[in-house]
């Protein structure tokens, strides 16, 4: 087996090295979880308005970060670049908002230019530095402590690990505010109807059914025959068997179809109703399809009959159509 090159091994070296100083970086804010974080917390909890989050050059992608944790998890905030703020943008804060400041020196010109502006129409403004005695953390109503050890950069220039913990300790926040908020799966489906989650939580048995002429179904006294050509010409793998009032009596499907088969009885005479399934498993159209895809999994079935209160049969599903409508 070759051995790596020593660039190669060097730049292993080093990549454990980074992550060992961000992982250290970010264990060390359990301790500085504390009243002030609480105070952070209640703060926004409190809020009438918005949360504006703000930070300079690498503190300013992660501010953005933050931002849009928050708004995905039930606190409304957003991203105010603190260079426009001073031009024009401090227009979007209010007194009703709370504002947080991330500058890991806690000097950024910046932020402190627009802080007596804050403060002056009232919103309220947490800190997040590396330096507690900093200007940024002293005009804060309440400041967060994200200092660390050392940066990962070799030359201890590049902002890495402060970054790092700035961005550990927005997300503590975020989901400290969801559970007190008790923002649950359905709230974060909302918010994220784009995705797979959203999917799966948002989509109803209603809106991926097929309905009307599309329902396969025949009466009571129909011929095997006919039950297979209506499960031939639906294409479902199955067909419901109703009543005159369309009520379900019961299910004829393609696995019922393969058991007729050794039975050799004659298709054109035989009654399909004596050879159904009088118990299918049904699922309402008000149902979450994800609860369809469980009752399919846990029975080992493959198509559902959707039926109403008064047990009429309003529609049909098979797995083919929840994994086209990708709930799966």
């Amino acid at each position: 087996m070759n051995k790596p090159a020593p660039a190669a091994t060097h730049a292993l070296e080093l990549a454990r090295r980074v992550l060992t100083i961000e992982a250290d970086a970010v264990k060390a804010l359990i301790e500085r979880v504390d009243s002030n974080f609480l105070n952070a917390l209640n703060l926004i909890l409190s809020c009438k308005g918005r949360v504006i989050v703000s930070g300079m050059g690498k503190s300013g992608h992660i501010a953005r970060k933050i931002a849009a944790t928050l708004s995905s998890t039930g606190t409304p905030a957003y991203f105010v670049h603190p260079g426009e703020a001073s031009h024009g943008d401090l227009g979007m804060v209010t007194r009703d908002d709370v504002f947080i400041g991330i500058s890991y020196s806690g000097e950024s010109d910046e932020l402190l230019t627009i802080v007596p502006v804050l403060k002056r129409q009232g919103a309220k403004l947490i800190s997040l530095t590396g330096n507690p005695q900093s200007s940024l953390a002293l005009e804060a109503d309440v400041h967060l402590n994200g200092a660390v050890a050392q940066e990962a950069c070799p030359m201890g220039l590049a902002p890495t690990a402060s970054t790092t913990a700035a961005l550990a300790l927005g997300d503590a926040l975020a989901v400290a505010l969801l559970d007190a908020k008790g923002f649950g799966e359905a709230d974060f489906a909302r918010s994220h109807p784009g995705g797979s989650l959203g999917r799966r939580l948002l989509t109803h048995v209603r809106d991926i059914m097929h309905s009307h002429a599309s329902i396969p179904t025949v009466r009571e006294n129909a011929t095997l025959a006919q039950a297979v050509l209506e499960i031939s010409r639906k294409g479902l793998g199955m067909t419901g068997i109703v009543d005159e009032g369309h009520h379900l009596l019961g299910i004829y499907t393609d696995g019922d179809l393969r058991r007729t088969l050794e039975k050799n009885l004659d298709f054109n005479t035989t009654s399909v109703s004596s050879v159904m399934s009088k118990t299918p498993r049904t699922v309402g159209p008000d149902a979450l399809a994800v609860e369809a895809v469980q009752m399919m999994e846990q029975y080992n079935i493959t198509q559902l009959l959707v039926i109403d209160a008064n047990k009429k049969v309003v529609g049909a599903l098979n797995m083919h159509d929840l994994l086209k409508a990708k709930v799966i």
